[in-house]
């Protein structure tokens, strides 16, 4: 496993009212959300980064208005529709 730190002024914890563990799990959920809107990163891997669950990741998808549904075309769409 890779561990990543950055640093992040003092003010800004304070500014946000956040303590440090607080401004971790804020980081962690960024990144994962970042590399799952860019498509690089699996839910999986992603639930990892962000210390959830697949089941409390997708949740927090939803939070953030990000679907788990990714389609090419409006034809695989509907063909994945058909299927269900």
């Amino acid at each position: 496993m890779c561990q990543i730190a950055i640093n992040i002024p003092n003010e800004v914890l304070f500014d946000t009212k956040m303590n440090q563990e607080e401004a971790n799990r804020f980081a962690r959920c960024a990144v994962a959300l970042g590399y799952y809107t860019q498509r690089k990163v699996s839910i999986g891997y992603c639930a990892q980064i962000a210390g959830m669950t697949k089941e409390e990741f997708i949740k927090y998808l939803g939070r953030n208005h990000i679907s788990i549904f990714h389609f090419d075309s409006k034809e695989e769409f509907l063909e994945e529709l058909n299927n269900a």
